[in-house]
């Protein structure tokens, strides 16, 4: 992709990280609450119940985010980022009479619905405002959704705190309603572009080019990564004997160190320092070794134990903070720019997956092997995923 980016994109890109903060906050808070109430009983949940209310909110992304980012080609990415806001908002005050698991489900499920419409805009509208600085926009974009990742438990817990689910879901349908307002002033409309008319064949192979192939795989990797290390690092920590302070900190290091790493990954990869398939690879190497450290945890004993379980936090949240700018970037620079919605949609699937699979590939090992061997198929896994970067971006042809 390349075309000029308009004026003053600098500024005008800034709401569409927030609306990428909006999503990772919404998801990781309410997550983060359920499993704090059910704990508590608060709710009457039981770990199937538990368990089907966590999923929909990426159950609903993985069916509509497709259909969401083809939408914003044929309209412009404005319109559904400020319908899929508004939506995100009304899911939202469903949630305020919560005190059922039905209600909990029907606002979840809009949540994640409303959420696959504005988060694949989001990204293709960062990719036609960044014009050749795709790495570097890319990479702010991903940090805020790092501290959406990072902040969101923590601040989901004082609303909790302060007034239950209905304050959480106050807040949340607050958040995306100042979002929504930001977006439709600051940002400039951007106009659908001219489309050519395409074939299944054709479809299927850009959907098999390695240009969106590899670095989807990729994501796909991180991501799944991201999703394991949330679940299962505080579970090693609390088995080394930390508190559970210390414990649920090692999710906050983790997603600070990735939302730290990404603008400046994102600066060299633009400037020529930081080829894409040394960078996709790197990330996804440091997120394996992370994974093998983690894995190797119960022989380090004592005091090591607990540096070890940090360093292999840093090494996650570092590796998955190069790998994901970088691939977002050339998918961006790979697709032409009537074609950025779907692309982003269905690079966003692939995400939803991994997300998906990768904790249930390290749970699956676990239950018969221990932690320690379900992280270590993990780390064999992302490391493979490595050979799948591609060389450089090329649009592919139609």
């Amino acid at each position: 992709m390349s075309q000029p980016h308009p004026p003053a994109a600098s500024t005008a890109v800034v709401p569409l990280y927030a609306a990428g903060f909006t999503t990772a906050f919404g998801a990781h808070s309410i997550a983060a609450a359920l499993g704090a109430e059910s704990s508590t009983g608060n709710l009457g949940l039981n770990l199937l119940v538990l368990g089907v209310l966590l999923a929909l909110y990426d159950v609903a992304e993985v069916f509509l985010k497709p259909v969401f980012g083809s939408l914003s080609d044929r309209i412009g990415p404005k319109p559904v980022i400020v319908g899929g806001l508004i939506g995100f908002a009304v899911a939202s005050f469903v949630g305020l009479w919560s005190g059922q698991p039905l209600v909990l489900a029907l606002a979840r499920l809009g949540q994640g619905a409303a959420a696959s419409a504005f988060s694949p805009a989001s990204s293709a509208g960062v990719a036609r405002l960044a014009g050749k600085n795709t790495g570097r926009y890319f990479g702010r974009y991903g940090s805020w959704k790092g501290l959406g990742y990072a902040f969101g438990p923590l601040l989901g817990a004082g609303a909790l705190i302060v007034g239950g689910f209905p304050a959480l879901f106050g807040v949340l349908a607050a958040l995306a309603l100042v979002v929504a307002v930001w977006v439709a002033v600051a940002v400039p409309r951007l106009e659908p572009l001219p489309r050519p008319r395409y074939t299944v064949a054709d479809l299927a192979r850009q959907l098999t080019d390695r240009s969106f192939l590899g670095p989807t795989l990729v994501l796909a990797g991180a991501t799944g990564s991201l999703g394991a290390a949330v679940g299962f690092l505080p579970a090693l920590a609390a088995r080394a004997g930390l508190g559970t302070l210390e414990s649920i900190a090692v999710v906050t290091v983790l997603a600070l160190a990735s939302s730290l790493v990404q603008p400046r990954v994102g600066r060299l990869r633009d400037a020529g320092r930081i080829a894409d398939r040394v960078g996709m690879t790197g990330g996804l190497l440091s997120i394996a070794l992370g994974a093998a450290v983690a894995a190797l945890l119960p022989l380090a004993g004592g005091s090591a134990t607990a540096l070890a379980v940090y360093i292999a936090a840093l090494l996650v949240g570092g590796g998955i903070g190069v790998a994901t700018p970088i691939a977002f970037a050339h998918l961006a620079d790979a697709t032409p720019p009537e074609r950025l919605g779907r692309t982003m949609g269905s690079a966003e699937l692939g995400r939803e997956m991994g997300d998906a699979g990768g904790p249930l590939l390290v749970g699956a090992v676990a239950s018969g092997a221990g932690i320690g061997w379900g992280l270590g198929v993990l780390a064999v896994v992302v490391a493979a995923l490595s050979a799948a970067a591609p060389r450089r971006a090329s649009l592919p042809s139609s």
